[in-house]
């Protein structure tokens, strides 16, 4: 059985609230912040983008779990937001953590889904014996419109887990649902993504989360109560509380997860992020439930269970990394962004 050996995270320290976003464009950012749940986002540095972050996380993710960047024998990195076009993001992490040249490196894309399917991927190639450990990683620097809806969660970060046989916690199940739903997309050469506006939220993110979960209780035979922990996509803090109401979760076993409302949506990376989150305080023997969504659309659902090796490792370092922040405004946020272009 495919278990999670180890995890690790990079997320910017800087931040920008929404307060100062809504300054800009003449809005309210009290009725923002109701709506969204959603209070600052983080920023990337000017020369940090997809592929620094996931080298980051991934190196994070190797001194956590103690393994052997030799005996890593695929990587496989989910963005929407790579910095080549053509030119892999996993080449350059493979290199940048010792994990060449015997390895399999592959970038992946399903809008923010990606990640988790990486994780899918690892765990295939794992139990199938391909592989010893796979590293699965979702990096994104978020791309919005200026002045666009989604110009307030926007965000930057990376989460990466290393899978293999013998880890921290076993995943027991997982499942997905996909279908032909156009709800957010970006054409070849656009700078930035459009989408449905309330479109995204009934027939894509909530039809999905919802028909993946189902699918894994069925094959399961668990339902909410049996868990723990609850974690799903986080576009906002609002959709993940509503679609876990609708499953029968509570707001004690999905809190834990909510990253977004200090750092925004960070795409490929949310509900690895938010997974990350819950294993930072788990105990051994508990439960946890993860459903992940991509617009497009698609979410995959997983089963996981710790056990007692997840008291031997250190833990605590993405609350640092949360409180660790610094403001900037929105012109460097811009610039950061590469919104601003000189030619």
């Amino acid at each position: 059985m495919a278990s999670i050996v180890g995890y690790g995270f990079y997320i910017p320290k800087l931040r920008i609230k929404i307060e100062e976003i809504a300054r800009v464009w003449g809005e309210d950012p009290e009725q923002i912040k109701d709506s969204l749940g959603v209070e600052e986002k983080s920023v990337p540095e000017i020369d940090e983008d997809a592929a620094t972050m996931a080298v980051e996380a991934a190196r994070n993710a190797i001194n956590f779990s103690e393994v052997d960047p030799k005996k890593i024998g695929a990587i496989f990195v989910g963005s929407e937001s790579h910095p080549y076009a053509v030119k892999p993001t996993a080449s350059i992490v493979a290199e940048a953590v010792g994990a060449v040249p015997n390895s399999t490196a592959v970038d992946m894309e399903f809008a923010c889904k990606a990640g988790t399917t990486a994780i899918q991927a690892c765990m295939a190639m794992v139990d199938s014996g391909m592989i010893e450990y796979g590293l699965a990683i979702g990096s994104d620097v978020a791309q919005s419109k200026p002045g666009d809806a989604l110009d307030y969660t926007s965000g930057a970060g990376a989460c990466a887990f290393i899978i293999g046989k013998e880890g921290i916690a076993d995943i027991k199940a997982t499942a997905s649902y996909t279908t032909d739903t156009p709800d957010f997309w970006r054409k070849q050469g656009a700078s930035f993504p459009s989408h449905g506006g309330r479109f995204t939220g009934e027939p894509a993110y909530f039809k999905h989360i919802v028909g993946a979960s189902q699918i894994i209780f069925q094959k399961t035979k668990l339902q909410p109560k049996d868990f723990d922990f609850a974690v799903f996509h986080q576009p906002n803090a609002k959709f993940p509380a509503r679609v876990a109401k609708i499953l029968g979760f509570s707001e004690e076993q999905i809190n834990q997860s909510l990253v977004v409302k200090k750092i925004g949506n960070t795409y490929s990376a949310s509900s690895m992020l938010g997974l990350a989150s819950v294993l930072e305080i788990a105990e051994p023997n508990q439960r946890i439930f993860v459903t992940s969504f991509g617009s497009g659309a698609g979410s995959d659902s997983f089963v996981i269970e710790t056990n007692e090796r997840i008291k031997t490792k250190k833990r605590g370092m993405l609350k640092k990394m949360l409180e660790e922040k610094e403001y900037v405004d929105y012109a460097i946020y811009l610039k950061n962004k590469r919104v601003l272009k000189s030619e």
